[in-house]
């Protein structure tokens, strides 16, 4: 059988940056931005068109935030999806890759943020699973200093992008993939317990497998913080392409969630 022809909609550069501006989308802001390409129709020049989109709105002025996570620099303990045999464990944590912002791969959010990943002048953060990358005259300053031992709290680009002034975008993502709700668990009054976090990384020493310790994070009942959040709060809500846009501050997704976990999570931490 004949493959199908797609039923879009045609998005275009120009058709999306149209709509983001529309949306609200503004020159010289700070954006993070959480996308699901596929939730836009037929892309002409796929995730390169959408980048370039993001950047006519914002202009040489602004600066363009990703996700750029690479979650498989972690210990083979831990994977699900898929588990690997227990006997590979110590061969595994003995060859893992150091983790080199230049070259690591980002895992699990999409096409868009490997292209930003690798676009001239990108600068990603330190932290060898929840790094984020950034274009534009701030990216410098927002991605400096991710510690190890501090995912996404304030150690984190998270807090630097709320110091900034920044917005969130979910572009065809829903509320789960929403990091900025991440920084409120790390200012709980009764935050998740401290948990082992293993990588490999480089050090002057050379090549490290290493174990940290830091709060415990998750996103389970996001999806019902950001619906709450959206009814409650100002987010505007639009359509670009055929997905659904979602523009609104970072700082304002913190403190809600910071209001909103205690009251919906047991012990008013990490589940």
């Amino acid at each position: 059988m004949p493959t199908p022809p797609p039923t879009g909609p045609l998005c275009t550069r120009e058709s999306i940056a149209d709509e983001l501006r529309a949306l609200g989308v503004g020159h010289g802001e700070t954006l993070l931005v959480h996308t699901s390409l596929s939730s836009l129709g037929w892309v002409s020049g796929g995730a390169e068109a959408v980048v370039l989109a993001l950047f006519d709105c914002l202009g040489d002025e602004g600066t363009l935030v990703v996700p750029s996570q690479s979650s498989d620099n972690s210990d083979p303990a831990e994977w699900e999806d898929p588990p690997v045999p227990a006997s590979w464990w110590p061969a595994i944590r003995a060859t893992m890759p150091a983790y080199d912002p230049r070259t690591a791969r980002t895992r699990g959010v999409g096409v868009l943020p490997e292209t930003v990943r690798t676009w001239p002048g990108a600068v990603r953060s330190a932290h060898p699973q929840t790094s984020f990358a950034a274009v534009g005259p701030h990216a410098k300053a927002l991605m400096d200093g991710h510690a190890l031992d501090c995912r996404l709290g304030e150690h984190s680009p998270l807090a630097r992008l709320e110091a900034a002034g920044a917005r969130v975008l979910l572009l065809g993502a829903g509320f789960g993939a929403c990091t900025a709700f991440h920084l409120a668990e790390y200012r709980l009054p009764a935050p998740g317990p401290l948990v082992e976090n293993s990588f490999a990384v480089m050090t002057d020493e050379g090549r490290r497998w290493m174990t940290v310790r830091e709060t415990d994070i998750d996103e389970e009942r996001f999806d019902e913080l950001g619906a709450d959040f959206e009814r409650e709060r100002s987010v505007v809500r639009g359509t670009v392409g055929a997905a659904t846009a979602r523009l609104f501050p970072l700082a304002d997704a913190v403190a809600y969630a910071q209001a909103w976990l205690p009251k919906h999570r047991p012990g008013g931490g990490v589940p």
